[in-house]
């Protein structure tokens, strides 16, 4: 359930970095609103993972996930343009992010520790 929670967290991510962006510095008030709402979602569901998966792993995964998804729907939309290098850099984020999920499997602690 905490991996759930954490990629869900990660497409609230996308969710807000693409509103943020929409917003225009906040004076346009629907993107703005989406973006309250977002990322207050997006930070709850990140803070909860942190009781069951370390700090590191969480962090590079959540910022991983909503960064190929944000950077995706902007090629998808035209925003920014879908090279084959793009791509390749983007596959290579949902790689090491797959591998960071296995990597987890093999620790041998499951919970995050206090600092």
């Amino acid at each position: 359930m905490p991996w759930l929670v954490l990629l869900l967290s990660a497409v609230c991510e996308a969710v807000w970095a693409t509103a943020l962006g929409a917003s225009d510095g906040f004076s346009r008030p629907a993107p703005t609103a989406v973006f309250a709402v977002f990322v207050t979602l997006s930070m709850l569901g990140l803070a909860w993972s942190l009781r069951h998966i370390g700090v590191g792993t969480a962090y590079a995964v959540w910022t991983g996930v909503g960064a190929a998804l944000t950077v995706t729907w902007a090629m998808v939309t035209g925003a920014e343009p879908a090279d084959p290098l793009r791509i390749a850099f983007i596959a290579g984020i949902v790689g090491a992010v797959i591998g960071l999920k296995f990597l987890a499997g093999h620790d041998s602690r499951d919970e995050a520790t206090a600092l």
